[in-house]
């Protein structure tokens, strides 16, 4: 009796282990032949729609890369910062790509996939006013005007950090910066590589030291929870993809060499780091 009820509880959990690999993304994508990838084509270097309905950015290349892995095509669904988590919970994709930051906050509601590099949160100002806005001290005053996408980890931060700053939420993440420029909004909190990226292209703008970020953390891919044999596939094809030089490759595609250099260093977190 005790041999019969042993061999049918490994039955049944050979069944169950057996329905959750048959339910994988991993197997959806191989039989359908389409990855469906979120993603919110505003933030350069990692993802931006142009006017041509196209995308184009590192994690754009990356997610070619994957769906090539895989024999399959990408299929992109624009999303928002704001409703980024809630479309991925509506199964409106099988990942999400394009500069996510890894957080706790996220990691409870999904897997997020091995970190591609380390960034963080710096000031991204006037360069008049590089020294100016230097601390979170001197940037958590009530005559600050701070301004940020709606969603996402940098208006996080900024209502965290900075209380007692003035917080515009803008609409539009490509055109944000000119806020600044014509001297509408004081700062922006962003990732080093996004700032450093920018200032391309506003050179009266600075990241403010940008290897002493504010706030230390890690880029990576957002996975559905449960979903152990996906998340082990894109794992294991992003360590391939950072070991043979790839990644790097594509990044140095869209980064200046020393911006790839800051983007792989491992930063020394200051006090506010978490």
């Amino acid at each position: 009796m005790m041999k019969k009820t042993l061999m049918m509880l490994f039955l049944g959990c050979s069944f169950l282990t057996l329905t959750h690999a048959d339910a994988s993304k991993l197997n959806d994508v191989l039989d359908i032949k389409t990855l469906r990838v979120c993603t919110t084509g505003d933030y350069k270097p990692y993802s931006f729609l142009k006017t041509d309905g196209t995308y184009e950015g590192i994690d754009i290349s990356m997610a070619h890369s994957l769906a090539k892995s895989l024999g399959a095509e990408v299929e992109f669904v624009q999303t928002s910062w704001k409703t980024l988590m809630a479309d991925f919970l509506d199964d409106k994709c099988d990942i999400a790509m394009g500069g996510i930051s890894i957080s706790l906050a996220r990691q409870q509601q999904v897997y997020m996939s091995e970190p591609l590099g380390v960034d963080g949160k710096i000031p991204f100002v006037r360069c008049e006013d590089a020294k100016k806005y230097n601390t979170l001290s001197a940037l958590n005053q009530k005559n600050v005007r701070a301004i940020e996408p709606a969603g996402g980890t940098n208006e996080a931060f900024v209502r965290k950090y900075m209380p007692n700053a003035k917080l515009e939420l803008f609409h539009d993440n490509t055109t944000i910066f000119k806020n600044l420029v014509d001297k509408k909004a004081d700062v922006m909190i962003t990732d080093a590589s996004e700032a450093l990226y920018q200032k391309r292209y506003y050179p009266t703008l600075c990241a403010v030291n940008p290897e002493k970020p504010l706030e230390f953390f890690e880029k990576g891919y957002m996975l559905p929870k449960g979903d152990i044999s996906w998340k082990l596939y894109v794992d294991q094809w992003l360590h391939l993809m950072q070991k043979n030089g790839e990644y790097n490759a594509i990044s140095a595609h869209w980064l200046k060499a020393d911006d790839v250099k800051h983007h792989d260093k491992k930063h020394a977190p200051t006090k506010h780091s978490h």
